[in-house]
């Protein structure tokens, strides 16, 4: 793939992921966004340790966090996090199916994918461990989304 299609295909990306804000609706927007964004600055972190041990790695030049892994941090992870928890959210174990079947997705025919258009390829990890390496985020998840429900909630008593 060349790096004029990757950018294409990165733009659009992002463009797609954000455009579906306005299908969330702003009051679930407020209700999800401080979860989202604490999973998201985690994810970012993980991406880091990622590409320093090539857990994964792009084909193209140059090799670098902006170009490679924001597109995916900035666009789909962000509002898959924010759309499971507006689906599920209050349904731990529907919360956990969507996430594990859409992070089973990207981790198994999305990746292959990537690797025969020459987008990305796993170095290190196996899809599995790529599957898991996603996965483990979602408890996470709605626990953040659960502790700041509880405290909006307290604060709202007193």
């Amino acid at each position: 793939m060349s790096f004029k299609i990757q950018s294409i295909l990165n733009i659009c990306m992002v463009t797609i992921s954000w455009l579906s804000l306005y299908f969330i609706g702003r009051k679930d927007i407020k209700r999800f966004f401080p979860a989202t964004i604490i999973i998201g600055i985690i994810e970012i972190l993980h991406a880091k340790v990622g590409k320093d041990r090539k857990w994964w790695v792009f084909y193209n030049k140059p090799n670098t966090y902006f170009v490679d892994e924001l597109p995916f941090n900035t666009g789909p992870f962000i509002f898959i996090s924010m759309w499971t928890l507006k689906i599920a959210f209050g349904n731990f174990k529907k919360f956990l199916l969507i996430n594990a079947l859409i992070h089973a997705f990207f981790a198994f025919p999305y990746t292959f994918a990537a690797k025969k258009l020459k987008y990305y390829t796993l170095v290190r990890f196996n899809n599995v461990q790529f599957f898991i390496y996603f996965f483990m985020k979602a408890p996470l998840l709605y626990l953040l989304q659960y502790l700041i429900e509880r405290s909006t909630k307290s604060l709202r008593k007193h």
